[in-house]
């Protein structure tokens, strides 16, 4: 019998718009924050705010679809209230206006994500090697919108950003209401609790959500100053949205390549390499700044620091929180890295940034080796086990 058909357009186009509006926060929303006449502290404050709720919206919502007879309505809820949440940047606001919207629209905006993947894995049940091709979408929706706003905002100016922003958050909620769960999710099975718990503490996950915590903390002066910093070194936004696209460029590659890539290598593996190659990014981006070609050769090496690193943690986290716990294991990762992680990174970036730019990406470099040292002990030279 065939394996029932996978919804790639319907799939592909919620990554698509989910990252294509990440494009242009993700890059931008510094400068934006910038230009509202807040400092690096306040912007360090601000932009944590979208780690600091990873810490807790990734697992309420996945609770929340878990414990609904139709979770697929949560997804829907989650991409109507990020469109209305953003809606408040268009108001006259303060540092205080800034921290309450951040909070309501980061929190929304994060809750989406983790239950989509989780939806996205009930489609590819025995076929994960596809996850790559579907995922690739959301990088070229990345892609997309970091050039053309980066050309918008040079021609119209940095204010305008929000206005740019609010269709793509429409287009997510376009797409939430097309997307299902492959099939009716099975009723929660409290005996599986302990199961999960029993999980969380073997030796090789702790290192995996040890490793992938101290990688988060490492890109928080990416995601936090990376635009400002290159603004500092004289790169004009349509050259710094073209650096940006280039990073994400070289990680379509990786999405592309990543079934042949995990017949070859085990995500252990791929996970250490990819940690390693994060610390000879921040390393140069710390030490050559000025000098364009390496900039865009640091930027080329997200395929590895980040496209591999994302689908390795993508193979290991079925690996690790099989069928019915992966949702669930999904929501601790966001949580773990992307929340507690990204906040401590961003707010160490805020601190070290009044030591000079080239401080901060350099402890991150040390950072991201110390996690590569953690997978390649933990993941790498024992062997993978479930």
């Amino acid at each position: 019998m065939n394996p029932p058909a996978i919804p790639q357009l319907r799939l592909a186009g919620f990554y698509f718009a989910y990252y294509a509006a990440l494009g242009a926060f993700t890059p931008y929303w510094s400068l934006y924050l910038q230009d509202k006449g807040m400092r690096a502290t306040a912007i360090s404050v601000l932009m944590s705010l979208w780690y600091a709720t990873r810490i807790v919206a990734p697992s309420t919502w996945t609770t929340l679809a878990a414990h609904s007879p139709r979770p697929i309505r949560w997804l829907r809820i989650g991409a109507a209230l990020t469109l209305a949440s953003f809606a408040a940047f268009f108001l006259p606001l303060g540092f205080a206006g800034l921290f309450a919207a951040m909070c309501l629209f980061c929190f929304f905006y994060n809750a989406v994500m983790p239950q989509f993947e989780s939806i996205t894995q009930s489609h590819l049940e025995g076929r994960n090697e596809l996850y790559g091709r579907i995922r690739v979408w959301g990088s070229i929706g990345f892609i997309a919108v970091v050039v053309a706003h980066g050309w918008l905002i040079d021609r119209f100016g940095i204010a305008r950003l929000p206005w740019l922003m609010l269709p793509l958050f429409a287009l997510m909620l376009a797409f939430a209401f097309a997307n299902r769960y492959a099939h009716r999710p099975d009723e929660i099975d409290h005996s599986l609790d302990g199961g999960f718990r029993a999980r969380l503490r073997r030796p090789q996950v702790v290192a995996f959500f040890a490793s992938a915590f101290l990688t988060q903390v490492s890109f928080g002066p990416f995601y936090t100053f990376f635009s400002i910093y290159l603004e500092a070194h004289g790169y004009a936004p349509t050259a710094q949205g073209l650096l940006w696209a280039a990073g994400v460029l070289a990680e379509i590659g990786v999405f592309f390549l990543s079934a042949r890539i995990f017949r070859r290598w085990d995500a252990g593996k791929v996970l250490a390499f990819s940690m390693a190659t994060a610390a000879l990014r921040w390393w140069a981006v710390a030490l050559w700044p000025g000098h364009e070609i390496v900039m865009l050769v640091a930027q080329a090496s997200h395929a590895l620091s980040f496209g591999a690193f994302f689908a390795a943690v993508m193979q290991l986290l079925a690996r690790f929180f099989p069928g019915r716990m992966n949702g669930h294991g999904q929501g601790v990762f966001y949580g773990l890295s992307s929340g507690i992680g990204g906040v401590a990174g961003a707010l160490l970036a805020g601190q070290l940034w009044r030591f000079g730019g080239n401080v901060a990406f350099a402890v991150a470099g040390f950072v991201a080796l110390a996690a590569a040292f953690i997978a390649w002990r933990w993941l790498v030279r024992p062997p993978a086990t479930a």
